[in-house]
């Protein structure tokens, strides 16, 4: 695991870890470079509400593209660095963007390993937690895969919300609720108190 750019520290212990790829970006299938990173509808908007409720905002993210060769972890950065400008300028701040590249039967030898930061291990959100200081009873975890909710299970987290096509699920992975997308996903918990914990 590794984090891009110096972020801000957080305000908050109560922390909102993120999925990237298909909860707040389009996921095109292993997206690497600007030019294929697009924000979802409403996402953006989504993100500044999570912050009115108090969170502070962390993305976890699997990147096996990196091990797959489709990208370098360069290129990660730059398109790293490229998401965190464009949530500030929207008023968005991240305090954490976490990674994992790895991938046992990965491409690159280099990132050919069995590890525990790839989601559905809890090793990205143990450590951004850790250093964020975050409260991870109180805290929440939003992903479109069930290795996402087993993650956030898995690291403790008090709720795992799924957006998308996700649904049906069981076991760890199985989500405390589950809505069409990030927006939907926010707007009810802002309506519903009861969805967090406080």
């Amino acid at each position: 695991m590794s984090d891009s750019k110096s972020l801000i520290a957080p305000e908050s212990r109560r922390v909102a870890f993120l999925d990237r790829d298909g909860v707040i970006n389009r996921d095109s299938g292993y997206v690497g470079h600007i030019e294929n990173f697009e924000f979802l509808p409403g996402a953006v908007d989504a993100m500044r509400r999570l912050q009115d409720l108090g969170f502070t905002l962390a993305v976890v993210t699997n990147q096996s593209g990196i091990a797959r060769g489709y990208f370098t972890e360069a290129a990660y950065d730059v398109l790293t660095n490229h998401m965190i400008d464009e949530l500030e300028a929207r008023g968005v701040r991240l305090a954490g963007v976490a990674h994992c590249p790895h991938l046992p039967t990965a491409a690159v030898a280099a990132y050919r390993l069995t590890c525990g930061c790839r989601k559905p291990a809890p090793g990205l959100i143990l450590r951004l937690a850790e250093r964020l200081r975050a409260d991870l009873a109180t805290s929440i975890l939003i992903g479109d895969k069930a290795s996402d909710i087993a993650a956030g299970r898995a690291a403790g987290v008090g709720r795992c919300y799924s957006v998308g096509r996700l649904t049906a699920l069981s076991g760890d992975a199985r989500a405390d609720a589950e809505f069409g997308d990030l927006l939907q996903c926010v707007s009810t918990l802002a309506s519903d108190r009861g969805l967090v914990l406080l």
